[in-house]
């Protein structure tokens, strides 16, 4: 089996109900976060409280790598012309006041959500240790609701990860380079299945 028939599995596989993705109506929290990261809207109190806990530099570059990210990930959508999850009936989808009908790939509301995590981890990696649960939280969202293939949502967390290092210089520096080969080091068992 080739890494594409492993990706289409993946796919198929978000359809059926399961222990990590029901099929049922998600909770409060999993909708709240889905809704309210729609337009990159929720990044703006998590870098408020940044900034108030001292912090601006982190959330500055935080916020900076969101807004370039949301419209990379509108263009390449407008490119790659996907439909989204068959789900319309299904409880999880229909807890969405949303109904978008736009191209699947990738998740916007990935891609926005990594740049801003990506960036907070890149400056600050305790401020971090707050934002990525958010980020993640976000990235579930969007497939517990089945508005979006798991690999749209993986797609949008890599693009939105590349911006921040886009962002952040990479190439440039020594130090930028080894956080770089860190995150790389991590995030590579999610994309192999291997540890």
């Amino acid at each position: 089996m080739n890494g594409d028939d492993e990706l289409e599995e993946l796919d198929e596989d978000s359809l059926h109900d399961s222990e990590f993705l029901p099929t049922g109506r998600p909770s409060r929290l999993v909708i709240g976060a889905s809704e309210t990261a729609r337009g990159g809207v929720l990044w703006l109190p998590v870098a408020g409280v940044l900034a108030l806990c001292g912090k601006k530099k982190t959330a500055k570059r935080a916020l900076a790598a969101a807004a370039v990210a949301m419209p990379i990930g509108h263009l390449i959508s407008v490119v790659v012309h996907r439909q989204r999850p068959p789900a319309a009936n299904m409880p999880a989808r229909q807890a969405l006041p949303e109904h978008p009908d736009s191209s699947s790939f990738p998740s916007k509301h990935a891609v926005t959500a990594a740049a801003f995590g990506a960036a907070t981890a890149l400056e600050d990696r305790g401020a971090a240790v707050v934002v990525t649960p958010l980020v993640l939280l976000v990235a579930y969202s969007r497939l517990r609701t089945r508005v979006h293939w798991p690999t749209d949502v993986l797609g949008g967390l890599l693009i939105g990860v590349l911006v921040a290092l886009g962002q952040a210089g990479i190439g440039r520096s020594a130090k930028a380079r080894a956080t770089a080969w860190r995150l790389a080091v991590m995030v590579r068992p999610v994309f192999t299945g291997r540890s």
